[in-house]
């Protein structure tokens, strides 16, 4: 990926704005961040804060970052609703007249709610020449039903189309399928019980999918996969293992091919430990240098409770 003002605006930006919330599957909701709600919170100062930043020629950096960055997303939601109410003005789109580059892409995303966010990010991961897989396969792969639900009902809402239509339009084959099943939000929810039959049933069930009619293994492996829930998934690759040798992921790879097996790659990554696979891609995103108030944002980013 290239970072350079020029980049793609689903590169780096995407990468640090979407995997904020990497605490829902393993770990207690809102454990991980280190933003916790700001103590002594005063929108209206907030607002004249950022009012003062964006004033006159050449936007305060610094300041737009100390507020922005150091507060939960819904008490950026209300200093967004304070400043529409004191200035008439629109705080999207004053920061993004006053910003550009890198730097204006994820100012402009930690002001928007995260369903919203994400959204925002399917449709352009589905726009121009050709689509953004790695784009598709995190939001859809690491959100819960919940959060799915509320993300598609934006996208429908902003952009006047069925998401599920789009998908199904700009993909194709097994991707198609797995991207389709993660839509329809129908991953089981963990109630802390372990139900080791159901876990020798479907270690069982993901038996060599090319032993099987045509298409039939397969099937089986993707409603497994987008309908279990991680906890459960990852007893089910540890019998896996026991029964028959190979780790989910080798046969994943002898029988997906293409985005069909990136996506079921990061299945398998998400169930075994969400915040790793945030953390790699995280990771391989910070490979290219970034600097200066760029720099600042998405370090201070990084630390985030949420979006």
């Amino acid at each position: 990926m290239f970072l350079g003002d020029g980049m793609d605006r689903r590169s780096l930006t995407h990468e640090i704005l979407s995997q904020l919330p990497l605490a829902q599957q393993t770990t207690a909701w809102g454990t991980l961040g280190t933003i916790k709600p700001y103590l002594g919170f005063d929108a209206e100062s907030d607002v004249q804060h950022l009012v003062e930043a964006i004033a006159g020629n050449g936007a305060d950096h610094g300041a737009i970052l100390d507020v922005l960055t150091n507060r939960t997303n819904a008490q950026r939601q209300q200093i967004t609703k304070v400043f529409q109410a004191l200035t008439k003005q629109d705080l999207l789109k004053s920061m993004g007249a006053a910003l550009s580059g890198n730097l204006e892409q994820v100012i402009v995303g930690l002001l928007k709610p995260p369903a919203q966010y994400d959204a925002h990010e399917l449709r352009a991961a589905m726009q121009g020449m050709g689509t953004d897989e790695d784009a598709l396969i995190e939001i859809l792969s690491t959100r819960s039903n919940q959060q799915l639900s509320e993300s598609l009902a934006y996208y429908q809402r902003d952009f006047k189309a069925d998401p599920e239509k789009d998908i199904a339009s700009e993909t194709s084959s097994w991707f198609k399928e797995i991207l389709l099943a993660l839509a329809k939000g129908k991953r089981e929810h963990y109630t802390g019980i372990i139900d080791y039959a159901l876990i020798q049933q479907d270690a069982e069930a993901l038996a060599d999918p090319g032993a099987r009619s045509e298409g039939a293994g397969e099937r089986t492996w993707i409603s497994i996969f987008t309908q279990r829930s991680p906890e459960h998934l990852s007893r089910v690759f540890g019998q896996y293992r026991k029964s028959h040798g190979l780790e989910v992921e080798e046969t994943i790879c002898k029988h997906f091919r293409g985005d069909g097996q990136a996506a079921m790659l990061a299945l398998a990554s998400v169930c075994r430990n969400t915040p790793r696979y945030f953390a790699e891609r995280l990771h391989n995103a910070m490979k290219v240098e970034t600097r200066g108030d760029y720099q600042a944002a998405l370090l201070a980013l990084c630390r985030a409770e949420d979006l």
